[in-house]
Formats: C-alpha cells, sequence, structure tokens
C-alpha cells in the first residue's frame, strides 16, 4: 500500500509531505483548491507523461517521490526481484521533471526507463478518475470483471494456453504455406535431376577406371605395332636383337674367362641379363597378344565419358564426384518429403488443438454462465444498497463457436440493465446514468475488492451527480472496500468524506505574487470543522457544526 508522498515544485504545491494509512482515506477541499494535484503527481511516479509545464513557476525542476510497503504483496515484489529493484519489503518510485521537458525515473534508487514505472505501476495502484466508469461500457473490461469474480483461475488459463499452442502451430503451418511454391519448385528440379543421374547410375570410383580403360582402348594398335617392334629389337630379331647381341658378348667373355678368372664375374652379369632380357621378352608378348581391340566397348567407354563430363558440367561437380552429387539430391529429395509430411502432421495437429481449444472455450463459457449468474446477483443487491432498489442487473453470456478464437475464448459478454419498474433490460451503456454508471463500478469495486491484485484504489470525485442518501450509501461502500484494501478517494461530499479512516484538507493560499497548495491531515475537530464547511459553505452554521459531528459518530 502507498505509505509515503512527497512532493516539491509541482503544480502550485511549494512542498508536501503526507503519510498515508489503510483504510478509506478521504480528500477534500474548496473548489480550485487542488484537491486532484496530489493524485496527479502519484500518476507522475507511476509513469504517466510529464509535461514542464508542470513545474512550479521560479524553480527548474518539480520532484515527486511515492513508498509502498510491499510486505503482502507477492506479485509486486516477484516483478521487483525479476528486474534486481528489490529492497526488502519496501518500494520506492521518484520522478523529477526538468525544465528542459526531460523527466528521469527511478525504482528503489535505481534509474529505469519510464515503461518500467508503468509495468510496476500496474500492480501498486489502481486511479479511478471522474469518467473511469466509462469503462464500464467497454466489452473488454465487461469480462475481465466476470473473470475477476472466478473462485479458479484454470478454465481461463487453459482456455488461454491452448490458444497460444494453436497460434504458434498456425505460424508454423502459414510458414511451410508460404514456402509451398518454392519448395515444390525444387522438388521437381530435385527430382528430374535424381531421374537424370539415378539413368546414368555412376558408381564411386568409376571414372577414373573407365579413363584408363577408354586411354587403353584407344591406342591399342599404336601400342600392338610399337610392342611388336620393341620384340624385334629386344629379341625376335636374332642376332640383330639385343639378346642376340649380348648371348654373343657372353660366349666371348667365357671364353676369355678361362685365361683370367677375373672375368667369370662379369659373364655371371651378363647370364643374367640375358635371364632377364628374355623373361621381359615373354612378358612383353604376352602384352602384345592381351592389347584388347573392340572397337564397340571404346564406342561405349567414348558415350559413358561424354555423358558424365556434360552431367559434371551440369552440376558443376567434378566428373568423380557425380555419385556424391547424386546421394545429396536423394537426401533433398527425402528432406523435402519430409517437409510435406510435416505439413501433414501440423495440419492434423491444427485440427486436434482447434478441438481442445474449443472445448476449453465451452468450459470456460460454463465457467462464465455460472459465475455471471452469482455476480448478477450480488451486484443487484449492492445496487439496492446504493439506492437503486428498482435496479435490475444481468449478465449475459454467450459463447459463439463460429467466431475466430482468441486468447479469452469464444464469448460475447454484455452487462444489461433495467433502471426503472417496467422497462425491459438493455445494454448498460444505452439506459445507465453517469451517476449510475458510477455506483454500479463501485458496487463491482466493492465485491471484486478481495479478488484485485492491486494493493491502493484512488477514486477521483466518482461521486460526482449523487447526494443525500445516495451520497451516504456510496460513502458506506467505499468504507466498506477500505476494510479490505486501501482506498483513497477525492470527494465534495460529506457524507462520503466521513466516512473515511482518515481525511485530509487542500488548502490554496496566495500571497498576491503567488500561489501555494497544500494538504493536511485533519485531526477529529479538523474534520468536524471541514465537514461543517461541507454541509453548509463558506459560513459554518452552528447546526452544520452538530450535523457533522453527528456524520463522525456514525
Amino acid at each position: 500500500m502507498l505509505t509515503h508522498l512527497q512532493i516539491s515544485n509541482f503544480a502550485i504545491v511549494e512542498h508536501l509531505d503526507l503519510s498515508w494509512h489503510q483504510g478509506l482515506s478521504t480528500i477534500t477541499g474548496e473548489t480550485g483548491a487542488g484537491k486532484s494535484i496530489a493524485i496527479d503527481a502519484l500518476l507522475l511516479c507511476l509513469g504517466e507523461r510529464a509535461d514542464s509545464q508542470s513545474i512550479r513557476a521560479g524553480h527548474a525542476r518539480a520532484e515527486v517521490t511515492a513508498s509502498f510497503d510491499i510486505q503482502h504483496h507477492p506479485i509486486a515484489k516477484t516483478w521487483l526481484q525479476a528486474h534486481d529493484l528489490d529492497i526488502e519489503n519496501e518500494c520506492t518510485l521518484r520522478r523529477v521533471i526538468l525544465k528542459q521537458g526531460t523527466s528521469r525515473a527511478y525504482i528503489n534508487g535505481t534509474k529505469v526507463p519510464v515503461q518500467q514505472l508503468k509495468q510496476l505501476a500496474q500492480y501498486l495502484v489502481s486511479v479511478h478518475g471522474q469518467h473511469a466508469h466509462q469503462a464500464l461500457l467497454k466489452p473488454e473490461y465487461q469480462r475481465d470483471l466476470l473473470d475477476a469474480s472466478f473462485e479458479s483461475e484454470l478454465p481461463r488459463q487453459k482456455t488461454h494456453d491452448v490458444y497460444h499452442c494453436l497460434q504458434t502451430l498456425h505460424k508454423k503451418h502459414d510458414a511451410l504455406q508460404q514456402a509451398r511454391e518454392q519448395r515444390e519448385n525444387k522438388r521437381q528440379l530435385a527430382q528430374y535431376q535424381v531421374s537424370e543421374l539415378d539413368e546414368y547410375a555412376p558408381i564411386e570410383g568409376e571414372f577414373a577406371s573407365i579413363e584408363q580403360e577408354h586411354k587403353i582402348l584407344s591406342h591399342g594398335q599404336e601400342l600392338r605395332t610399337q610392342t611388336h617392334q620393341l620384340l624385334n629389337r629386344l629379341y625376335d630379331a636374332d642376332q640383330h636383337a639385343i639378346f642376340g647381341q649380348i648371348q654373343h658378348v657372353c660366349a666371348a667373355i667365357a671364353e676369355m674367362s678361362e685365361v683370367d678368372e677375373q672375368l667369370e664375374k662379369i659373364s655371371t652379369l651378363l647370364h643374367e641379363a640375358m635371364v632377364n632380357i628374355e623373361e621381359a621378352s615373354g612378358d612383353l608378348r604376352h602384352y602384345m597378344n592381351d592389347i584388347p581391340v573392340d572397337p564397340d566397348k571404346l564406342y561405349h567407354l567414348e558415350q559413358r565419358l561424354s555423358q558424365g563430363i556434360a552431367l559434371a558440367r551440369k552440376h558443376q561437380v567434378k566428373p568423380e564426384d557425380l555419385s556424391i552429387r547424386q546421394q545429396q539430391l536423394h537426401q533433398t529429395l527425402t528432406a523435402l518429403h519430409q517437409d510435406d509430411e510435416q505439413m501433414q502432421s501440423l495440419e492434423q495437429a491444427i485440427q486436434n488443438t482447434q478441438q481442445d481449444y474449443l472445448h476449453a472455450a465451452q468450459t470456460l463459457s460454463q465457467a462464465r454462465q455460472e459465475a455471471a449468474g452469482l455476480l448478477s446477483a450480488r451486484i443487484q443487491q449492492s445496487l439496492a444498497e446504493l439506492c437503486m432498489p428498482d435496479c435490475q442487473f444481468e449478465i449475459r453470456v454467450v459463447c459463439d463457436e463460429f467466431q475466430s478464437p482468441s486468447p479469452n475464448g469464444l464469448d460475447q459478454i454484455e452487462f444489461w440493465v433495467s433502471t426503472n419498474p417496467g422497462q425491459p433490460a438493455q445494454p448498460m451503456g444505452k439506459v445507465a446514468s453517469g451517476g449510475e454508471l458510477s455506483r454500479i463500478s463501485l458496487a463491482i469495486q466493492v465485491i471484486l475488492a478481495g479478488r484485485i491484485a492491486c494493493p491502493t484504489i484512488i477514486f477521483d470525485e466518482v461521486d460526482v451527480g449523487i447526494s443525500g442518501p445516495t451520497a451516504s450509501a456510496v460513502g458506506q461502500k467505499l468504507q466498506q472496500l477500505g476494510g479490505s484494501t486501501q482506498v483513497i478517494c477525492v470527494t465534495h461530499l460529506p457524507q462520503v468524506a466521513c466516512q473515511g479512516h482518515a481525511q485530509y484538507l487542500v488548502k490554496k493560499t496566495t500571497d498576491g505574487d503567488a500561489t501555494t497548495s497544500t494538504m493536511l491531515y485533519l485531526d477529529k475537530a479538523g474534520r468536524i470543522a471541514e465537514l461543517a464547511r461541507l454541509l453548509s459553505g463558506s459560513q459554518t452554521s452552528l447546526k452544520a457544526i452538530e450535523n457533522a459531528k453527528e456524520l463522525l459518530t456514525i
């Protein structure tokens, strides 16, 4: 709850230092005294737009500091801890406005973006201005009020979760769908390329082998001729062949070695040479006889090589890598087929999740219809206590299963009222006046106070347009609301002001050169005097004082 508010040089406030209490605190003062300035200053700390025009004349800056006790407010504590801004059970917001038009924001002494003030503010204070009850006319606000009355968050949370699951599936499906044409073109090209390579059927290492075999076949006759010539020179030309000449030399050396034994080693080497030449000649003869001459096979190899080179150029790879390219294309086709399977799987998942969503939304709608009956009865009873005894109040919940899914279900929720006997119920915005809307809003706030996470509620003259017994009833309702949460109410009605557990008076003074607004905490005597002023105007009578005392004892 709000515990302290300090204001410096804001509007017509020079300096203000106030402590606040649990329960209902009322703020009163003469018209134009600036009863709402403290609320406006607090709004700055809650992240509202800063305006350099709000700086007090003659000063370079304005500063507002608000302190909160969050000991029993785990949501705010969790938020602060998540942003590394927590300090035990306290929270201090500070806003500085500079003459240059800029502003600075602080949470627990740490400078932060203004947006973070707004994020945290929703967990600390709820402000209802003079026209805040107009929010009651918005369908989404009516829905949120009804949902706030639930005993369990489960139906709404389930619908919310399934909806977001459905949205995620739709996004994945849309992404695949958008790429479908491109994927189909890619699949067709890959299928054509795979068919082409499958028909060619490349084998790993085949190209080098084919090249070698083609080289031999294409030079077969030349190899045979050259081999025949070499055999003649090496062995077949009798004494003119190399073998015959070495044989002649070997015989001569053998005769000479009989005279000189030193030549025997040379004779041995020459004999070995003859053996090697004879063996090599035999191998060469076999090679010559085995040289293939097959024009048909040569043609086939030439066709295979030409086709491989052409395919390699087409696929921008080396001919020897065609088998690898073939495997890659098969993998691409497999992946593309898996995309098609994923699309089918997604479509089935979407269908299943849509059924889950419909079931969750129907369950939520049933819970809302049950809650609507209970809440309508409580609101109608509360309105009777607020001097609207003939008001008929009904919350209508219609589930439209044909509308697009939303995170809040499929319900159309609308508040219907009849404010006069015999008048048929109609949508609230068509028949309720501003004062009636204000009372309906207050009745709902009181009923839902225990379920509202915000620890401080501020009403800025929401009692405009009411008086007499209705004003007393409104004051009592505000006091009842103050029993479960901190309530701060700016009012001009004594019947409301007297219900406060604490009361503050706003006064405006001037010395002719400058105007200053101050706010004072009133003791009992001060409250009697202020209530008497509210009852009788500027001329306070003894009767007004007695009435004021009577109001405080009620």
